[in-house]
């Protein structure tokens, strides 16, 4: 018997006239209950309240926003058991030529230490499918580690194409292996090259979901792939940095001026061509989160209250930019000459 997954803790449809319930960002703090060498540059961390107690539920494809004390904000996938409610895992790469909050983990944060991060948020969810293919480049493995186990638990068919610079850089080798029912396909370029694509996304049919992250040139080649055959369904992407193609062309209808309503605040603010929403925004409220400020985090998300809003970020689906009632607004404008979001 084929077996299904069902996703759960979703919001019912918001009927017409009704409120959009607000998107707000909650913290806490929690503590480092351990840190631990998973490959060569990638420690993982446990993290848990520090009198113990009940963690915010989470599924997988969901990502942990971490304050560090610089006042960077960076999100790292969780890669746990979404079961255990009392600790969350991430695990976090150092990058020296990235922008700073890998390299500042990786220096600072120690076992016993506190933390400040936002509840879990998901823009990578598991849907249903009769097989599913999964393609983790590096430390993109991170998500998709916690998708397969649950896919494993229902029975569904899985296949994974893992590849990286070397085995040693490779997390979480040990914790695949001993994930029943799948196929894992390991790919270290310095023993076999690169992945080959064509051939893992072959068999691929519309039934089938395919889930990819990593870095940018390996989502692209994915979405290539899907792209080239009509019997393949579209890939589900989660990116460590803007599409190079995720922002359209300015034209005088999206790059006007707008007037932004931040309602909860009771202010407007002007925002002219060549400003961006969120910077206009932190004039008037400064401690408006953000990260990335290249629409692929998620961590401006804006609830839309009125008006229409032009979406140019990589981390929503096509039917969340239908359905306007959100927005990144570090790089998304308005379709309207006004908007009023829940700020």
């Amino acid at each position: 018997m084929t077996s299904y997954l069902t996703r759960t803790g979703e919001t019912a449809p918001v009927e017409t006239g009704q409120a959009i319930p607000a998107r707000r960002s909650v913290t806490r703090e929690l503590t480092v209950h351990s840190v631990r060498t998973e490959a060569e540059g990638v420690v993982s961390l446990r993290l848990g309240a520090a009198g113990g107690g009940t963690l915010p539920a989470w599924r997988p494809g969901a990502h942990l926003s971490l304050h560090l004390t610089s006042g960077l904000v960076r999100q790292y996938s969780l890669c746990g058991d979404p079961d255990d409610r009392s600790t969350y895992r991430i695990a976090v790469l150092d990058e020296p030529n990235g922008r700073g909050g890998s390299a500042e983990v990786h220096r600072t944060v120690a076992e016993g230490v506190t933390v400040t991060v936002e509840e879990p948020r998901n823009h990578f969810e598991l849907v249903p499918a009769r097989r599913y293919l999964f393609v983790a480049g590096g430390i993109g493995i991170t998500p998709i580690l916690p998708m397969i186990t649950e896919v494993a638990r229902t029975g569904a068919q899985w296949s994974l194409l893992y590849g990286g610079r070397s085995r040693h850089s490779m997390a979480f080798l040990g914790e695949l292996a001993g994930i029943p029912g799948g196929e894992v396909v390991l790919v270290p370029q310095d023993e076999r090259g690169f992945p080959d694509l064509d051939a893992f996304l072959a068999p691929a049919t519309p039934a089938d979901a395919v889930y990819c992250c990593g870095p940018s040139g390996l989502i692209e080649a994915v979405e290539r792939c899907c792209a080239a055959r009509a019997a393949a369904p579209a890939p589900h992407v989660e990116r460590f940095a803007a599409a190079p193609d995720a922002a359209p062309a300015a034209d005088e209808d999206t790059d006007r001026a707008v007037e932004v309503e931040l309602r909860r605040s009771g202010t407007t603010v002007t925002v002219p061509p060549g400003t961006s929403i969120l910077r206009a925004v932190r004039e008037v409220l400064p401690a408006a989160p953000w990260s990335c400020a290249e629409g692929y985090c998620g961590t401006c998300e804006a609830t839309v209250l009125d008006g229409v809003p032009d979406h140019r970020d990589a981390v929503l689906s096509e039917d969340e930019r239908a359905a306007g009632d959100c927005m990144m607004i570090c790089v998304s404008r308005a379709r309207t000459p006004n908007l009023s979001l829940d700020l």
